[in-house]
């Protein structure tokens, strides 16, 4: 079966016409000329500034949501996701026409379906390309097979495979894709580069831009992306802009910041780097009515597109404006109309970290040019990679085993060794894998990034004086409410005024959720035979604050869930969507409820005749009971794939862990704790990628285990390569995500 490849670009380019106008602002082609009218050269450009046949664009109205990161390196992704930190095999060789390849193989499941599939990635000179294959238990799959579904079947060196863990960071190497951008300083008035280019300083307009658009770095000792920049000598500037976005580097080539010469007229420095950049942004001072810039003022060959920032102080905002050479397939997001942003921050976000830049290099790296030289760096770095492993060949680095199978079986006197080694492949890789997700620089972390920020075990303090005992908390809105151990509950935030009082000392509050999107806050209080679960609106909350009403357990006993009496843990499913669900144990009976939004249109019909009742206890439903062995210690609910009959409870006890089907009540042994005395501190779902998982948490370990749907009543847990367990140099109290 032959594998067919296409670009997002190429999809983007066929968008023509109406479509163009009306996804990618107004597109016009404009012949370049200079300032007095004469072309320069044959290039032609796209002029994108909003259009004006659009539906008009209100300040404030753009989402982060209207765009995304369009042609996003899959293959990154899916080495990040499927091998990075797991066992998997890695081959290196030479083709017929002596360039240099790599083969990465794993056998994983498909998706969430527990089908064990086999998924290659294959880097060489003329791209990278990644293939999922079929995996039968009779019948074993070779790396001969692989590279020929690969259209690879002839090599000069046969692929050996590399077997010491370290070649995971030469992997992750090849997938890091990071970008540099021009920034052009134009004064109000300037028509030549020369000029633009000759400006010694920016203006405080110019230096806002900068802050903007990332943070200001040493150049000296930089260790990040450097886009070409000298981190040694100084010989490129002292200072430059840097920044972060979903595991993309942007270094930006600041010509302000780039060395100036009185005696060079023409700053040939300066143009070396910001002439040689796809993407320049050109900060020009002026209102509107002044000269504009055109593309043909700049004189560069590799300059594909220019994005014109116009700031203007009256009312704070700013103006943009795309050039885009012709060649250059279309690309998003469109530009709002008209395009003016009075918000900064959301000028940011669609400039860079929307990736308007980003997609623009990217559609620019699809021209017959670029492609060329992203094919050139492409082999280089894969040649230069080659050569750091040369000195191994012969080594323990390389196994002379060539065309094995995949996923070969190791004799039982080396099993133990072979076992030993797989253990640290491993435990090297999800170190790497943390590293890099600290750094911000993975390519599926949304982690917040940025030269200042803080590892995630680093303490942050947010109330410095609180002179009471923490029981439990969480977030809600800025603040964050927390019950205490003598005062009741109270809401906080990190200003001065001092801590709001929700409920007063008789509402002994043990465990707590608050529930923005569904304006709910659940809570459970006393203990004993006293016990219950309480639930409360949070804008009936918010009111009472509003009024300064102190709350009491006495007002509060139309918020009681009657049948959780004697209730000593409950657990909630985080990953609710129109149902939530909640699970109540009480000794050793676990009570499921559930509680069903009211269709949107019953709800409007409601908030036309009256307000919703104060207690929200009506809305909540008892599904059934489960009996169980022993009082959990531990809960956590987890989502199946399709929420019919598969949806499950973890519970620990005694030495266990154990998954409970909530349909059929059967338990089944997710995990043992080989221990004479387990503190249970939490298990905790963790979901990727639609993909359910728990990280159980006890003594100083967390064991992170996938979860298997359930099969009808057959239960298809089982030990995989994906599981893994990390250890804690002191014993936490509670753990939390």
């Amino acid at each position: 079966m032959p594998l067919c490849f296409s670009s997002a670009s190429e999809d983007l380019g066929c968008r023509r016409g109406e479509f163009s106008r009306k996804h990618y602002g107004s597109v016009e082609l404009l012949i370049s000329s200079d300032a007095d009218g004469a072309i320069q050269r044959a290039g032609r450009f796209r002029v994108e500034n909003g259009s004006s046949d659009e539906v008009n664009y209100t300040p404030g109205t753009w989402r982060r949501t209207d765009v995304h990161l369009e042609n996003p390196e899959y293959h990154t992704r899916w080495f990040f996701k499927y091998f990075l930190g797991k066992v998997h095999q890695n081959y290196v060789g030479t083709d017929a026409e002596k360039n240099p390849f790599y083969l990465s193989v794993v056998l994983s499941d498909q998706n969430n379906q527990r089908v064990p599939q086999y998924r290659a990635i294959l880097w060489r000179k003329a791209g990278t390309l990644k293939i999922s294959l079929p995996y039968s238990p009779t019948k074993t799959l070779s790396v001969k097979s692989i590279l020929s579904a690969m259209n690879l079947d002839r090599f000069e060196k046969a692929p050996r495979e590399i077997l010491n863990p370290e070649i995971q960071k030469v992997r992750l190497r090849l997938g890091s894709v990071n970008f540099k951008f021009g920034v052009l300083y134009a004064k109000d008035g300037q028509l030549t580069d020369d000029e633009m280019f000759s400006n010694e300083t920016g203006s405080e307009n110019f230096n806002k831009f900068l802050n903007l658009l990332g943070d200001t770095i040493s150049l000296q000792g930089w260790a990040g992306y450097r886009g070409g920049l000298d981190t040694k000598n100084d010989t490129t500037g002292i200072h430059s802009i840097y920044t972060v976005y979903q595991g993309h580097e942007l270094m930006f080539h600041v010509s302000t910041m780039l060395p100036y010469s009185k005696e060079n007229k023409q700053q040939v420095e300066r143009k070396r780097h910001i002439g040689n950049d796809i993407v320049t942004i050109v900060f020009q001072e002026g209102d509107d009515a002044s000269p504009s810039f055109k593309p043909s003022m700049i004189r560069s060959h590799f300059t594909h597109i220019f994005a014109l920032v116009r700031y203007n102080s009256q009312n704070d905002s700013y103006r943009l404006k795309i050039f885009s050479e012709e060649s250059v397939p279309l690309f998003g997001p469109p530009l709002p109309s008209p395009p003016v942003f009075t918000d900064h921050q959301e000028f940011r976000d669609f400039l860079l970290f929307l990736c308007f830049l980003i997609n623009g290099e990217k559609a620019t790296l699809e021209t017959p040019t670029f492609a060329q030289k992203r094919q050139r760096t492409l082999d280089m770095l894969i040649r230069s990679l080659y050569q750091d492993l040369m000195p191994d060949l012969y080594k323990n680095m390389l196994n002379r085993r060539s065309f094995s199978d995949v996923l070969p079986e190791s004799p039982k006197s080396a099993r133990k060794k072979e076992e030993a080694r797989q253990a640290e492949f491993v435990r090297i890789g999800q170190a790497l894998k943390l590293k890099t997700i600290v750094r911000g620089d993975a390519p599926t972390s949304l982690v917040t990034t940025g030269l200042y920020r803080k590892e995630p075990w680093e303490p942050q303090s947010f109330y410095s004086s609180f002179p009471h005992e923490v029981v439990c908390s969480d977030s809600w809105g800025q603040s964050v409410l927390i019950a205490t151990d003598t005062a009741g509950v109270m809401l906080l935030d990190n200003t001065p005024p001092p801590p709001v009082q929700v409920f007063d000392r008789t509402m002994v509050v043990k465990q707590m959720h608050v529930i923005e999107p569904q304006d709910l806050l659940i809570t459970r209080a006393d203990k004993g035979k006293d016990a219950r679960l309480y639930v409360f609106r949070l804008s009936s909350l918010s009111r009472g604050l509003d009024g300064q009403l102190v709350r009491t357990k006495y007002d509060s006993r139309e918020n009681k869930l009657e049948k959780t009496k004697g209730c000593h843990l409950y657990s909630i499913n985080t990953h609710h969507g129109a149902e939530l669900r909640i699970v109540a144990a009480i000794r050793n009976k676990l009570l499921l409820i559930t509680r069903k939004p009211l269709p949107t249109e019953c709800l409007s019909a409601v908030a036309m005749v009256t307000a919703p009742p104060e207690s929200p206890v009506e809305e909540f439903q008892y599904i059934r009971e489960i009996c169980l062995c022993d009082p959990p210690v531990v809960m956590a609910l987890v989502d199946g794939p399709t929420g019919e009959n598969d949806n499950m409870i973890c519970v620990a006890y005694k030495h266990q862990f154990d998954l409970i089907n909530e349909s059929t009540g059967e338990a089944y042994r997710l995990h043992h704790v080989d221990a004479n005395r387990v503190n249970f501190v939490a298990a905790i779902d963790v979901y990727e990628d639609g993909e359910a998982g728990l990280l159980l948490c006890y003594n100083y370990i967390c064991y992170y285990k996938k979860v298997c749907p359930f099969n009808g009543v057959t239960t298809m847990i089982q030990s995989g390569s994906s599981d893994f367990h990390f250890s804690w140099n002191q014993m936490p109290n509670s753990i939390g995500t």
